[in-house]
């Protein structure tokens, strides 16, 4: 499969990302500059975390209008397979490609920890097993708040694309185990084509037994796996 990964200035998880895909799990993969226009041959762009622009703004805002992004659009639109990160998820949020907004978090204070999250739709193409039902991932963010109004998460639980959930280590969703004050604990959704991802917890930092879980890389390989099917 053809990765390409964004680099926006600020950037910091980018040379992740091309790791775990490049390195770990063997695949075709380009970083794409934020001015680049050019996704020729990709078949999945990647979003990676960081601080865009420095977030100065409001997170993602500046980078939703950096020249790439324009082709991101375009691509998702015509179903090409799109995944943001952290960062990456606030980008998609800030262009319309997923519903809602990402918050500072309800404590107001950054957090970087460890989390577990609850797979919601095991049919997903991010999500398929072998994607654990519970998986253990890190988060490192200030602005992971997922809102939305209560019409589009009805909707976003009716059309099952809410992808994670956060929860316990036994899988039990509760407002202790929200580590942002997320609306209904939302860790990671898809949009309704299926084909847009966006996702708080960082999948490239769990992808090596080395650094304590590989849940994060079982979500790419779900998704290389889904495409070649």
């Amino acid at each position: 499969m053809r990765f390409g990964v964004v680099v926006f200035p600020g950037s910091n998880c980018d040379h992740d990302c091309y790791h775990v895909l490049k390195h770990v799990l063997r695949q075709e993969t380009r970083f794409i500059w934020h001015k680049e226009r050019d996704l020729t041959g990709l078949e999945a762009v990647i979003l990676p975390g960081g601080f865009s622009y420095g977030d100065y703004l409001r997170t993602g805002a500046i980078a939703r209008f950096s020249p790439v992004m324009e082709e991101v659009i375009a691509f998702a639109r015509a179903g090409g397979i799109v995944v943001g990160i952290c960062n990456g998820f606030q980008i998609l949020c800030e262009a319309g490609l997923l519903p809602g907004a990402l918050l500072r978090n309800a404590h107001l204070r950054f957090v970087s920890r460890n989390v577990y999250v609850r797979s919601e739709n095991a049919a997903s193409r991010f999500t398929r097993p072998p994607v654990p039902a519970v998986l253990r991932m890190p988060v490192a963010h200030g602005d992971g708040n997922y809102f939305a109004d209560a019409e589009t998460l009805a909707r976003l639980e009716q059309r099952r694309q809410i992808l994670f959930r956060y929860c316990t280590a036994a899988g039990q969703v509760t407002p202790a185990a929200n580590p942002n004050g997320s609306a209904a604990g939302i860790a990671g959704l898809m949009n309704a084509a299926g084909n847009v991802m966006g996702m708080m917890p960082h999948p490239e930092r769990a992808a090596e037994a080395v650094f304590g879980s590989t849940a994060g890389a079982a979500i790419f390989a779900a998704l290389i796996a889904a495409h070649a099917a």
